[in-house]
């Protein structure tokens, strides 16, 4: 370590929600944080919007913030972003489109056509991305058939971290981490995938350049160093993808040990040096860099579970803190299992394991004794199901998993982190850490800056573990055979 004590970096990660910063210190103590929200439109059933300016003015804003907040200029910039994000882009550098986030399902019947061919498996398993609606793979797809015109006006396909780095750079380039999760990169050959590309009908021109995920630059535009108000000197590291980082951000880099996500939506990873293949449970397989695979299963229906059951049962439309600290003290009032009430949780279709985004949710079981709370725990509980049911073919797959480092919003309840052990029968560790993205992002501009030689240089002290409580497992092994039966069964009696 050759820098000043004084030295920082930022960590960024532009997320589904939110964009949130983070300061590190060469130390790894955090200095200071920003985060400023945004939001999601539905022009039409089933599309998910966020206007790509707004984003950008929410990444200006964090970073100057952050900045504020330390009081001088950090030694980088490190980017973090959500995956599955696409903007068709103009001859003059301008978005076409509204950035399509990865919860937009109007390409489901394409996804639903493409995972019957013969070509699948090899498009799955050479692109390490499932064949679903949030693929960019899909998404292009979709225009290319229903908006023809659009479709031949656009000069660039991106993610949403393109379109800042373009802002920053005046490059289009793309991290391989990204564009792994796109359905159009070879995670075998580092370089676009031709099938994929000739379904879309596009050239790799149309596309951006892939580079490393460490890959630094500091020749940053004029305009953008006034906007950014940062000095000429400050160098940005392109980063990876959110997931990805998650990972690097938990440290969960040992065997048996895997990252839990929870925000809107969530996700079970483990890291390993090479792609697993299962084509019934499509695993993802992302990279970090060309040596380290992110593999694992998403779930669409998260934290907006527990929001929808809030405003739905307790008529409160937009809740707040007190709101949710008051729905967990109403849960703890139910016996764990609720009493026989179950809920499958696809209000918003369902990827890992299932990938049907048509898949709708399901009270089952319900009988004159339950009460409003039993359906409020019975949520809680079926998203816990939902994890469980990603991390069978995981740990069937990849390897057993012993304990789960956890991030995201759900940490901030206990009975629900409780709740979440015993379903899954797995120890839960929560670090004393910030947003676990921007923290991995800042770590990756840490170690190719020669600040630490390993991610566990920087591991910080755990601030809870929770074990699952072994008087609760039969009844909620006895749930989740119900559970796990439950869309299997609607899918055959509808076909009927």
């Amino acid at each position: 370590m050759n820098s000043p004590a004084s030295d920082y970096v930022i960590g960024i990660d532009i997320g589904t929600g939110s964009c949130k910063a983070l300061a590190i210190n060469i130390r790894g103590q955090k200095l200071s944080n920003s985060q400023i929200d945004y939001g999601i439109q539905s022009r039409f059933p089933g599309y998910a919007e966020q206007n790509p300016e707004e984003i950008w003015s929410a990444f200006v804003e964090c970073i100057k913030n952050t900045i504020q907040q330390v009081g001088y200029n950090p030694k980088a910039i490190s980017l973090s972003s959500a995956m599955h994000g696409l903007i068709l882009i103009d001859k003059d550098n301008h978005p076409l489109t509204p950035l399509i986030i990865w919860a937009d399902k109007r390409s489901e019947d394409i996804a639903g056509h493409l995972k019957n061919e013969k070509y699948a498996r090899s498009i799955y398993e050479d692109t390490g991305t499932p064949i679903y609606s949030m693929s960019p793979l899909c998404k292009i797809m979709w225009f290319r058939k229903n908006d023809p015109q659009l479709f031949l006006k656009a000069q660039k396909f991106v993610g949403i971290k393109e379109f800042i780095w373009f802002r920053i750079f005046t490059e289009w380039q793309v991290d391989i981490s990204i564009a792994s999760a796109t359905g159009l990169f070879n995670i075998h050959s580092m370089e676009w995938n031709k099938p994929s590309l000739e379904l879309c009908r596009i050239l790799p021109s149309q596309l951006s350049e892939p580079v490393p995920t460490n890959l630094i630059r500091s020749d940053i535009n004029q305009d953008a160093l006034h906007i950014l108000n940062l000095q000429e000197n400050i160098s940005f590291c392109i980063g990876a993808n959110d997931g990805c980082l998650a990972n690097v951000g938990s440290f969960a880099n040992d065997s048996g040990v895997a990252t839990l996500t929870i925000g809107t939506s969530g996700a079970v990873r483990v890291a390993g040096n090479k792609p697993v293949s299962d084509f019934q449970t499509m695993l993802f397989n992302y990279l970090l860099d060309k040596q380290t695979y992110i593999s694992g299963g998403p779930i669409n229906n998260g934290g907006i579970v527990i929001k929808w059951i809030i405003k739905t049962f307790l008529n409160i439309e937009e809740p707040g803190p007190k709101d949710y600290s008051s729905f967990f003290k109403k849960i703890q009032s139910v016996p764990p299992g609720s009493d026989g009430l179950i809920f499958l949780p696809y209000l918003l279709g369902e990827r890992a394991p299932v990938w049907d985004a048509k898949a709708s949710a399901l009270f089952f079981g319900i009988h004159h004794s339950h009460t409003q709370n039993h359906f409020l725990r019975a949520a809680v509980e079926g998203v816990c199901f939902a994890i469980k049911d990603v991390l069978r073919p995981i740990e069937k797959t990849i390897q057993p998993i012993h304990t789960l480092n956890i991030s995201g919003g759900f940490i901030h309840s206990p009975i629900w982190m409780q709740i979440m052990a015993d379903i899954t029968d797995k120890k839960l560790c929560l670090f004393k850490m910030a947003d676990a993205s921007a923290m991995g992002a800042a770590m990756l501009v840490m170690k190719q800056l020669n600040w630490i030689a390993s991610y566990n240089d920087l591991k910080p002290e755990v601030k809870q573990t929770i074990d699952p409580n072994k008087n609760n497992q039969t009844v909620y092994e006895s749930n989740f055979k119900i559970y796990s039966q439950l869309y299997s069964a609607l899918i055959k009696n509808s076909l009927q």
